[in-house]
């Protein structure tokens, strides 16, 4: 067997009896470690065996947090680049995973110093304190007292829906929702919905059964109202407009759309901004009240069949019949370019130095539409190349005509001549 997986196999083995010690046991062990009769070199050497044990268990906490998230995202239900499961879950093992080294290094020094007699006094009131600032109520809510312990216990339990929310969340996407073959954007808005909805009902039961009266909590509904009017503003209209966009879908997972500058697919919609992944594979992260504010073109929105508009000009002298027969090959050759509808050649009109024409062809991959045009400007040459084609450059006709000049004019330049009469650059 390997070194490694043993280690961790013997040490979860040895805090696993550390914890079923029982409390009498521990008391005797303490008792017997501080009796004032010991020798100096025993002290030291119980000390050295407690820090040596400390530095074991506080390397032993880093990897029993990295073995537990592999061991997660083995699972069918988390995978890696699960960000709404993996993010929290890593988040929740490192604030656990620095609390209990905290109290691991904690408790060595108070051990450390009931060793000692000048020390065992102070070793006494700090645990007492640090007991009794645990134990004593910090908040009073209706009838009920809660200290910090109740406090942390509260807000792990909190945490932990969260985490529980986004797991079931992942489990109804991946065992129900693909497999049922509803398309990706429907299944963004019940995946959304379900979690929102479990985390609302499960913190309300778990307030409930915590014994916290949720009406005395009306006082601190009514100031979260007022900060939401005043500083939250921005966050609460654009958690209105997710709203509105999941049940009114202008837009979904998966459409390609425009919003200003920027261009790519919708890869989330969450309950205050939609991440877009652009053409570079970007994310763009838009507040979701932009999308209801301003313009937004959605490419794939109910039929993402679309329209390309291709402009091309060419020489006076090209047959106008030519230059359709080479655009309508040249778009015919493309495999992304639909042939129903056709595509189709406009006769723009007369441009200053060129016949222009437009291009118009159907797709339904409008992801892909900027290579598109790459590829069919490429068809394009190469089919003005075999049909004799020009491309015009822009040409400029400059006329020059001769202007009388006044005879007072030509009298003072005729002085000035007779002056100079070896120019002006000898006469320097």
């Amino acid at each position: 067997m390997p070194i490694r997986p043993l280690f961790f196999r013997l040490s979860f083995l040895a805090l696993t009896l550390s914890c079923l010690v029982s409390p009498a046991a521990a008391q005797s062990a303490a008792q017997a470690a501080i009796n004032p009769n010991l020798s100096l070199p025993f002290i030291l050497v119980q000390v050295a065996v407690i820090v040596g044990s400390g530095i074991v268990l506080h390397y032993f906490l880093g990897q029993l947090k990295h073995r537990l998230l592999a061991i997660a995202q083995r699972r069918s239900w988390i995978q890696a680049t699960d960000s709404e499961v993996h993010a929290p879950l890593e988040l929740f093992l490192k604030l656990l995973l620095s609390a209990a080294r905290l109290s691991l290094w904690i408790g060595v020094a108070l051990y450390i110093t009931k060793l000692f007699p000048a020390t065992r006094r102070w070793s006494n009131q700090a645990i007492s304190s640090i007991l009794s600032s645990f134990t004593a109520p910090v908040m009073v809510l209706g009838r009920r007292a809660y200290s910090i312990i109740d406090l942390l216990i509260l807000g792990a339990l909190l945490f932990g829906v969260i985490i529980l929310a986004g797991v079931l969340t992942n489990l109804l996407r991946s065992r129900v929702l693909q497999r049922a073959g509803i398309n990706r954007g429907l299944q963004e808005v019940i995946a959304m919905l379900t979690k929102y909805s479990v985390v609302t009902i499960a913190t309300i039961i778990v307030l409930q059964l915590w014994g916290l009266d949720l009406s005395s909590l009306t006082i601190l509904a009514s100031a979260l109202g007022v900060g939401i009017g005043f500083g939250l503003q921005d966050i609460a209209k654009n958690f209105g407009s997710g709203l509105v966009l999941v049940f009114e879908r202008p837009i979904q997972v998966g459409d390609f759309v425009e919003v200003g500058e920027f261009k790519g697919t919708v890869e989330r919609i969450g309950a205050r901004s939609t991440e877009i992944r652009t053409l570079d594979h970007v994310s763009i992260i838009v507040p979701n009240s932009r999308f209801l504010e301003k313009e937004v073109i959605n490419w794939s929105h109910r039929n993402p069949v679309s329209r390309l508009h291709i402009p091309v000009g060419v020489a006076y002298h090209a047959d106008p019949k030519t230059v359709q027969t080479a655009l309508l090959e040249a778009a015919q050759n493309h495999p992304d370019v639909l042939q129903t509808p056709p595509p189709r050649v406009l006769f723009q009109g007369f441009g200053d130095s060129a016949l222009t024409f437009e291009l118009l062809v159907w797709t339904e991959t409008p992801n892909h539409q900027f290579l598109l045009k790459s590829d069919l400007n490429f068809l394009i040459f190469e089919a003005f190349q075999r049909w004799q084609i020009e491309i015009p450059f822009p040409q400029r006709d400059l006329h020059l005509r001769s202007v009388q000049v006044a005879p007072a004019l030509r009298e003072t330049l005729s002085q000035l001549s007779s002056l100079f009469p070896n120019g002006f650059e000898n006469s320097q």
